[in-house]
């Protein structure tokens, strides 16, 4: 099968290769999922999971993207929920070969049927993006109607599935970004937004719950705005800074079946839009994957068209 591979971490993804690989098989609890369209996250090349597996040994070369959209062509041993032949979409393992491939191997429980009126580009762009959102304001961040958000990088593939999800639980949302993002904030729902170049930060005042997806001196002084009682909640590691009084939490996405039913029935009747900037097929993956411009939405790399 073709598949996009990286050998060297210190190319990145300037490293990347389009090359033949062997077609995975189905292990125990395992499908395989002919791929139609895969999501990739710029800053997967800097994760641990992708060099090494679980016992910190060597796996290169490794095929990147975790998320995907496809039809289920193989079950393994004991796999239930599945059946061959099923549209799917979901996350693959952290420290398995992922999904810039024809075919990927797949814990079936980490996936959930597509329904049929959601296209396969639509699919692929969601479980990262959408689990993250939903686990960081519903698990870690325990959002209430009424409460304030204040959503970093309100114009990325995160922050406009967190405005969305915010603003239909009842909360008011306060989105940042830079100037050139401002509308596209606006366009998915934020009720205010913060141009971090030359807004003040703190001009916004107290809020309940802040959603950290940049980290840094944004962090730090995000952290001084949480109420009492409130939440920080972060993706780019361990925090650095934490609220005065109140939590902060660090958290990696997990797949979770029911969530991307949650998920993607929101996207069926019109809750929830999609936030996609570059479609490309497999055959261009690599200049799609190293942009020279800012990237302007999720990338989704077309596998079959």
């Amino acid at each position: 099968m073709k598949a996009i591979v990286v050998t060297d971490e210190a190319a990145g993804a300037a490293g990347m290769t389009l090359t033949e690989r062997p077609e995975p098989a189905a292990a125990i609890n395992d499908v395989v999922v002919e791929v139609h369209a895969s999501g990739y996250v710029p800053t997967e090349l800097a994760w641990p999971s992708t060099w090494t597996d679980r016992r910190d040994r060597d796996r290169t070369p490794s095929i990147p993207g975790h998320e995907l959209a496809g039809v289920v062509t193989a079950l393994g041993y004991g796999t239930t929920g599945l059946s061959v032949g099923q549209r799917v979409f979901g996350l693959a393992d952290w420290h398995r070969d992922g999904t810039l491939a024809e075919y990927a191997a797949v814990e079936a429980r980490n996936l959930a049927p597509l329904p049929g009126d959601v296209d396969f580009t639509v699919g692929a762009s969601l479980p990262i993006s959408g689990l993250t959102a939903w686990q960081g304001l519903f698990e870690h961040g325990r959002l209430r109607a009424g409460q304030s958000v204040l959503a970093h990088g309100a114009a990325g593939a995160v922050g406009t599935m967190v405005t969305q999800l915010a603003r239909e639980f009842g909360a008011y949302v306060i989105g940042t970004g830079r100037a050139a993002d401002r509308q596209k904030a606006l366009d998915f729902g934020v009720q205010e937004f913060v141009d971090l170049d030359n807004d003040s930060l703190e001009d916004v005042g107290g809020v309940d719950l802040v959603f950290d997806v940049i980290g840094g001196d944004i962090q730090k002084r995000s952290a001084q705005l949480v109420r009492a009682g409130g939440t920080l909640v972060t993706v780019v590691g361990p925090p650095e800074s934490r609220p005065a009084d109140g939590l902060a939490i660090d958290f990696v996405v997990e797949a979770d079946r029911a969530q991307l039913n949650e998920v993607v029935r929101r996207v069926r009747d019109g809750r929830l839009r999609t936030n996609i900037g570059t479609v490309a097929p497999l055959d261009d993956a690599i200049a799609a994957l190293n942009p020279t411009e800012r990237l302007n939405g999720k990338t989704i790399i077309r596998v079959r068209p």
